[in-house]
């Protein structure tokens, strides 16, 4: 791949990317691209290593330049870069928005930019400004704060002004709402259905408490709203242009170019071109590591460089205006001065100030523990539980199905993963014998938690969505009318029809297990 570019436009069109790459240091193709003047990168969970690999790559990104970018999606509860691997000691946007303390919230949003600084990054890909009002929804569900707009509101300013107060930039997404979609536009392009009132009264009103925050960044979603034309709102002029006439003066961070509904449609390097015409700012390209065993060992290198060259091509075809690039170059150019100074370490302290100023601790696990709701009488699980767990399989937005949710309500005991194939019907169980048939295996789990006075637990997140999930737990409370349901999606109604007791705990975290650990041994404060 040629990388023959004459130097300025270089530099001009590096100073509005933000890159992926693979691995836990600089690769060579980055820091020269950082050298010439590139805006920054984003970091995933694929980059970071233990705390000694972290600070060194912190070291690296950062050096020789005081103007580098680095975002991280840190939303705390079930997104987390920073603790992929044990699970997030945060609440969840959802759960913070069932206990409605803004107060907490503005606490939560301080301590994500103290842990963000300190491993480099100085911008927070968060908070979700999205109003999830479809329960089907399968990319944003317990990352919103709510279904209610006047709800959301509150929480996402508070979060933007905890975040910010640290020195860190917020960055709310993904204008102009993806709260009310049933498709996930990693995988596909969604569409709004809906009229641009709906849009104005439901999805709108949160981005515009951000704003009046003082929100450093926005980013957009790739869904189409066809009221306002057949393009992804990433590459639609008319709604990147209402969010300017809405007051919003900072930078408009595209969502990941690499995503199917950009990709697939496209392609990323076109979306790069369209993005910056329709008045977006920075421009993310995304994961390489997203295609997983997929990607190339120069995946980052390629997804780059495929944006770049068709940014340099449209320039010099005459179709982008070198004005639009120093346009959106001087907002990032802003943003970077401004989040100069923000120290890059930071402090693990979770709390809050009282109304006289001074710090008062707060515990996560008493927060999460006032957002979970108990329907019914639970037991007493003594011996430990078997857990099964059939969530809905991890998808590149979520780790829905990640591991530390089910051992840690599991504490010590089993866990078996029941998976459900796409008309609800149970398919396959992990760790059950290969010859052995779902439906059986789940009995035989059944009974062999029975048998050695364990505890049976149905692990579930979409008991709104899913006629598969609330028949499992039919079948088993047939055989096991002592069993508990934990269910981590958005509270549904459905959960009242249930025949055994259903722990609501509005969202999945290794805090939130832990919390439910407590209640099924007997904790009940």
């Amino acid at each position: 791949m040629s990388r023959t570019v004459d130097r300025s436009l270089r530099s001009l069109v590096n100073a509005v990317l933000w890159p992926g790459f693979i691995g836990r240091t600089v690769p060579g193709w980055l820091r020269d691209e950082l050298d010439h003047g590139l805006a920054g990168v984003v970091l995933f969970a694929q980059n970071l290593g233990d705390e000694v690999e972290r600070d060194a790559l912190a070291a690296a990104l950062h050096a020789g330049r005081d103007d580098v970018l680095v975002g991280i999606d840190e939303e705390g509860g079930i997104i987390t870069r920073l603790e992929a691997r044990s699970g997030s000691t945060l609440p969840g946007a959802w759960q913070l928005g069932a206990v409605d303390d803004v107060v907490v919230t503005e606490a939560v949003g301080r301590t994500l930019a103290d842990r963000s600084l300190a491993a480099g990054a100085n911008v927070v890909l968060g908070p979700i400004a999205d109003v999830n009002v479809d329960p089907a929804n399968p990319v944003i569900g317990t990352r919103s704060f709510g279904a209610d707009p006047t709800l959301v509101s509150r929480h996402v300013a508070a979060e933007v002004r905890g975040i910010q107060a640290r020195g860190a930039a917020a960055c709310v997404k993904h204008y102009p709402g993806h709260g009310d979609t049933s498709v996930d536009s990693h995988h596909d392009l969604p569409k709004l259905a809906i009229g641009p009132d709906e849009i104005e009264r439901l999805h709108l009103p949160p981005f515009d408490a951000a704003i009046a925050a003082g929100v450093d960044a926005i980013m957009t979603a790739h869904l189409v709203v066809p009221a306002w034309g057949e393009l992804p709102a990433t590459l639609n002029p008319a709604i990147l242009g209402r969010l300017r006439e809405g007051g919003f003066e900072g930078v408009i961070v595209t969502d990941a170019l690499d995503m199917a509904a950009v990709r697939a449609t496209v392609g990323s390097g076109r979306g790069a071109v369209l993005s910056l015409l329709a008045g977006a700012d920075l421009l993310c390209i995304g994961n390489p590591a997203n295609p997983g065993v997929a990607a190339a060992p120069d995946q980052d290198e390629r997804d780059f460089f495929e944006v770049q060259h068709a940014l340099v091509a449209a320039v010099a075809s005459g179709e982008l205006d070198r004005g639009v690039l120093e346009r959106a170059a001087a907002r990032v150019a802003a943003l970077a001065a401004k989040v100069r100074s923000a120290p890059l370490a930071g402090g693990e302290a979770f709390g809050v100030d009282d109304a006289a100023g001074e710090a008062s601790a707060v515990d996560a696990s008493v927060v999460v523990r006032r957002a979970v709701t108990v329907a019914g009488a639970l037991p007493a699980f003594d011996h430990g539980c078997l857990v099964l767990d059939a969530r809905r399989r991890s998808t590149i937005a979520m780790d829905s199905g990640a591991d530390y949710v089910a051992a840690g309500i599991a504490r010590g005991g089993a866990v078996r993963r029941v998976h459900l194939d796409s008309a609800d019907r149970t398919t396959s169980l992990a760790d059950a014998d290969a010859d052995a048939d779902a439906d059986a295996a789940v009995y035989e789990a059944i009974a062999a938690s029975r048998l050695d006075g364990r505890g049976l637990v149905v692990l579930l997140d979409a008991l709104a969505a899913s006629a598969g999930q609330r028949r499992l737990v039919d079948r088993v409370a047939a055989q096991r009318p002592d069993a508990v349901v934990v269910h981590v999606g958005v509270p549904s109604e459905a959960s009242a029809g249930l025949a055994l007791p259903v722990i609501e705990t509005r969202g999945a975290s290794r805090v939130t297990a832990e919390v439910v650990a407590d209640l099924l041994s007997g904790a009940r404060t």
